[in-house]
């Protein structure tokens, strides 16, 4: 069961933060003076290491609901949703820079109590992790970038969006016709992709007229805009923490990149999934599970 925790980002914008696992047990001898407080590199309320999951644009906390109770076991695990998606809220005159949702994440950090924190990020949300983690090192004790290129993307990149956006043949009359056409008819699938018609729909809401986005598109325009014009590099190469750099055998981050990527981390470290395009975490959540334990589990838990 879900457990919603609201929390208050930059400009006084509301946040929902999810738990969808229970904590993890722990030992009754960590429970005296201090436990929760960050002594001894532990995180949580209840003294277990904190993971905050962070979604990519058009996505939703709920899209780490497996990840999440996974690693429920052995750590306080929470995903964000982020500004202008899922609950969160979306002010029409809002922020949607850069610094807008670092700045939300660090606060969600602080007020949840969750540093010094393994932050796991997918496409935008790894930008966001990573610029956080060069932020504020202090903040965070580990890094996973989840199919996320570094390099400027360029204007085309967002013209092209745009057209994408328009092409939409919104209303949906149901949630079926969302899976078939994201996962199908869409002229960006290559190939069926069940999983890709499960991600949208995961993200549509039923209104008078059918079914259409929780998010505003223009909104998620403005938000990538703030990216696409610029590269990453020097961000990636402030990074102090361990960091695991995981791209899809078929995702957006080709593999050249993701390597670089790794090279410039100062403490980078390289996973692959096979049979995964850019929805990782969601095409082969076995498969992404077992490319990212190895790391979790060099961390420790301390």
């Amino acid at each position: 069961m879900a457990r919603r925790i609201d929390v208050t980002g930059t400009g006084g914008v509301r946040l929902a933060a999810w738990e969808f696992g229970d904590p993890p047990k722990t030992d009754p001898a960590q429970d005296g003076p201090g436990a929760g407080e960050g002594h001894g590199g532990r995180s949580g309320a209840d003294g277990s290491p904190g993971v905050l999951l962070l979604h990519g644009l058009m996505g939703r906390a709920s899209h780490w609901a497996p990840t999440a109770r996974w690693l429920s076991g052995r750590y306080r695990a929470v995903a964000l949703d982020q500004r202008g998606h899922g609950r969160s809220e979306k002010p029409p005159e809002g922020a949607f820079t850069r610094d807008a949702y670092v700045d939300d994440a660090e606060a969600a950090l602080e007020q949840l109590g969750l540093a010094p924190v393994v932050l796991i990020g997918h496409a935008m949300g790894a930008l966001t992790a990573w610029q956080l983690a060069a932020r504020r090192p202090d903040l965070v004790r580990g890094l996973i970038i989840c199919d996320m290129r570094a390099s400027a993307l360029g204007a085309a990149s967002q013209r092209e969006w745009a057209q994408w956006f328009a092409s939409w043949p919104l209303p949906f009359a149901t949630l079926a016709d969302v899976r078939k056409w994201f996962g199908e008819d869409d002229p960006w699938v290559e190939r069926p992709n069940p999983a890709r018609g499960a991600f949208y729909a995961e993200v549509m809401a039923e209104s008078p007229d059918g079914w259409r986005p929780v998010f505003e598109p223009e909104q998620m325009l403005r938000s990538r805009e703030t990216w696409v014009y610029d590269a990453h590099w020097e961000e990636l190469a402030q990074v102090r923490c361990p960091a695991l750099v995981v791209r899809g055998l078929d995702g957006e981050l080709g593999r050249a990149e993701a390597q670089e990527m790794v090279r410039v981390l100062p403490r980078g470290q390289y996973a692959e999934v096979a049979d995964a395009g850019h929805l990782v975490h969601y095409d082969q959540p076995e498969a992404w599970r077992a490319a990212i334990e190895p790391f979790l589990d060099s961390l420790g838990d301390d």
